[in-house]
């Protein structure tokens, strides 16, 4: 069972690979790692909110929340974010999203990168098309460039194994 500790050793990793871009001087990036909680309100309606996580056991649920900024003084160009799956995690089929971003995945440890649908992974000789449990990165492509000051956002959920 992973507990809350080994999740903030993950997120610390994130947070290293966020802390290079920032000292390139062109992004500030943070990861924020946190389980969605439903509740019900005093209307009856079901409410959900994302909280950090004090535990999380097989099968629950992971949010991982991205974002960025231009801190440098120039139009950022070019522009990617990627962030690793853990081997202990399973990317949630359909989850990524990120607003005016092509959403691309690896199989092979973030040395290449394809849509979903497109992936293949062989062992043996045979060949078929990835599966979500084949994921290793998932990656956010921006399709503009961002301005001095700008914000971008990046999400995705996996499941603990």
């Amino acid at each position: 069972m992973k507990t809350f500790l080994q999740l903030i050793l993950m997120a610390s990793v994130l947070f290293a690979v966020a802390a290079m871009a920032q000292e390139k001087g062109h992004l500030n990036v943070r990861t924020l790692v946190q389980k969605e909680e439903v509740s019900v309100n005093a209307t009856g309606e079901t409410e959900r909110h994302l909280v950090a996580p004090e535990a999380v056991v097989p099968g629950e649920d992971i949010i991982y929340t991205i974002t960025f900024t231009n801190v440098s003084d120039k139009p950022a160009e070019h522009v990617i974010i990627t962030n690793p799956i853990s081997a202990s995690l399973t990317y949630v089929a359909g989850s990524a999203f990120g607003p005016g971003t092509v959403i691309e995945f690896s199989v092979d440890g973030g040395q290449t990168f394809g849509a979903a649908d497109e992936l293949i992974v062989g062992t043996g000789g045979v060949e078929r098309t990835a599966q979500v449990e084949d994921f290793t990165h998932v990656r956010w492509v921006l399709q503009d460039g961002l301005e001095v000051g700008a914000k971008g956002m990046a999400r995705f959920r996996a499941r603990l194994n």
